[in-house]
């Protein structure tokens, strides 16, 4: 098997919505998102899967999130926009087969250096 990831950033605040129905004050992070492919062959270039291809579909995911605050967003309108939540949206919105025998593999997420959480695409 083999793996490929690419790396993204956006800047974007949240505040989540705590069990007793208020919320924590406003903050932004610089989110940093990885996203892994994986498939059992490389093709006819020996390559899982370009680079290229994958960083644009990552970016364009990106920019829908970028500067933005999360909260007002219709894809957190039903759930808190927390680190696990974003990396589900964002895998939510890229292509799950991206070329022959190439999969989603993960979706990980930074809120900040040392917290990351991660969404396994099923």
């Amino acid at each position: 098997m083999f793996e490929i990831s690419v790396t993204g950033e956006f800047v974007a605040t949240h505040r989540l919505r705590c069990p007793d129905g208020g919320f924590e004050p406003p903050h932004e992070h610089r989110w940093r998102v990885t996203v892994t492919y994986a498939g059992p062959t490389l093709n006819e270039m020996d390559v899982l899967l370009d680079f290229g291809r994958a960083r644009s579909d990552l970016t364009e995911v990106l920019r829908t999130l970028e500067g933005r605050d999360l909260n007002a967003l219709a894809m957190f309108a039903a759930r808190n926009p927390s680190a696990e939540a974003v990396a589900c949206a964002v895998a939510e919105r890229l292509p799950r087969e991206i070329a022959a025998a190439v999969q989603l593999r993960c979706v990980a997420v930074e809120e900040e250096p040392g917290c990351v959480a991660r969404y396994f695409a099923p």
